[in-house]
């Protein structure tokens, strides 16, 4: 997991928002050693897993799109 994954600035407020993302406040499945079944996963959980997925392929999409426009061919001199 990429550290950038967890916190997230909002680009219109320049505030660090969660949306989409990780909540620590949220996650009350603390395993123990003694722990033998295996956890079942809940539909909010599930939901939570895409939604950050969603967010993460979103990034990614305007990332690559700012990276295509820094390193793109310069446009031909008008002759």
């Amino acid at each position: 997991m990429i550290l950038r994954e967890l916190f997230y600035i909002d680009p219109d407020t320049r505030h660090v928002a969660n949306d989409l993302r990780y909540e620590p406040q949220r996650d009350t499945s603390q395993l123990h050693r003694s722990d033998t079944r295996k956890t079942r996963l809940t539909l909010k959980q599930l939901n939570e897993l895409r939604k950050s997925s969603e967010a993460h392929i979103l990034e990614q999409e305007t990332e690559l799109a700012f990276i295509q426009s820094m390193y793109k061919a310069p446009p031909a001199p008008a002759a």
